[in-house]
Parts: C-alpha cells; sequence; structure tokens
C-alpha cells in the first residue's frame, strides 16, 4: 500500500448500511488545497507589500496548480489510461485550478481590497491601512465554494462537454 493510501477516510455508505472507503485527494480535500488560494493571500496584502511579494504568491498557487495536474495526470497514466484520457483529465485539472484557484479569486479578492482601499480613502476619518488587507483576507474563506461551483458548472458546460 502507498503512502498515499494513508489518506483515506471511512464513508458511511446510507443505502447500503455497510463501510465504504473512499480515498481522499490531498489537493482538494485537505488544508493542501489553500496553496492553492496563496495568490489571494498575496492580493490581500498588495497594499502593504512590494508588488514582488504578491508575484511570488502566483508562483506559488500556480506551483500548486502544476502539482496537482501532474499527480492526477500520472496517477491516470499508471492505472493504464490512454494517452488521451491522461491529455483529458490533465487539462482539465489545470483548467480547473488554474481557474478556480488562481485568475477568479485572485481578480475578486484584488477588487475587494480595491473598493475597501477606496472607500475608505473618502472617510471623513484617518483609517488604518490595513483595514483593506483585512477585509480582503477575511473575504477568502466567503469567496472559496461559490467560485469551485461555479467553476464546476463553467467547465462542464464547456471543457468536459467538449473533450468528452
Amino acid at each position: 500500500m502507498s503512502e498515499d493510501k494513508q489518506f483515506i477516510r471511512r464513508e458511511k455508505d446510507t443505502k447500503q448500511t455497510s463501510t465504504a472507503l473512499k480515498e481522499v485527494d490531498i489537493y482538494r480535500d485537505t488544508f493542501i488545497r489553500y496553496m492553492g488560494y496563496s495568490n489571494e493571500i498575496g492580493e490581500s496584502f498588495r497594499p502593504l507589500v512590494p508588488k514582488s511579494l504578491v508575484a511570488a504568491s502566483y508562483g506559488m498557487a500556480i506551483g500548486y496548480v502544476c502539482t496537482d495536474t501532474f499527480d492526477k495526470a500520472l496517477r491516470l497514466q499508471m492505472d493504464g489510461a490512454s494517452s488521451r484520457e491522461v491529455v483529458v483529465k490533465g487539462g482539465d485539472v489545470f483548467c480547473w485550478q488554474m481557474l478556480a484557484s488562481v485568475a477568479i479569486p485572485g481578480l475578486v479578492i484584488n477588487r475587494i481590497t480595491w473598493a475597501t482601499k477606496t472607500l475608505l480613502s473618502k472617510a471623513p476619518m484617518p483609517v488604518l491601512k490595513t483595514v483593506p488587507t483585512l477585509v480582503g483576507l477575511a473575504s477568502i474563506p466567503l469567496i472559496i465554494h461559490p467560485i469551485d461551483s461555479m467553476v464546476d458548472r463553467l467547465m462542464d458546460a464547456t471543457y468536459r462537454k467538449t473533450v468528452r
């Protein structure tokens, strides 16, 4: 049994009253998923840090995306899938992760932070420079699941419909 099999959880199968084992996807079902959101942290801190740190946070998020893509494609290939299946799966994972973990959340947090900074600049009293960053950070957990669901629907209506 490989080390990856250690990430197995038991789920109760309500229909058959038996316990089924389901492998956990460490890139989507564990805390590692949040590595894909490192660029959102960078975007939240944009008003306070050099742009090079924001760019580095995007590098970290894209590294996560590429690692997940490689992992999924390699596992499929090792299971004996055809080259076409491996490429289709790799493309699916890469597109989904780039949209759901990097591009859309990065844009959303960027705009939330910008809007907060803009609104606070018009406030009659001085406000801490860290408030836009705090609002951006607080927004991250609120946007994850809606964006994931939206990207699932988008991928189902486009890429997945086209290649399968």
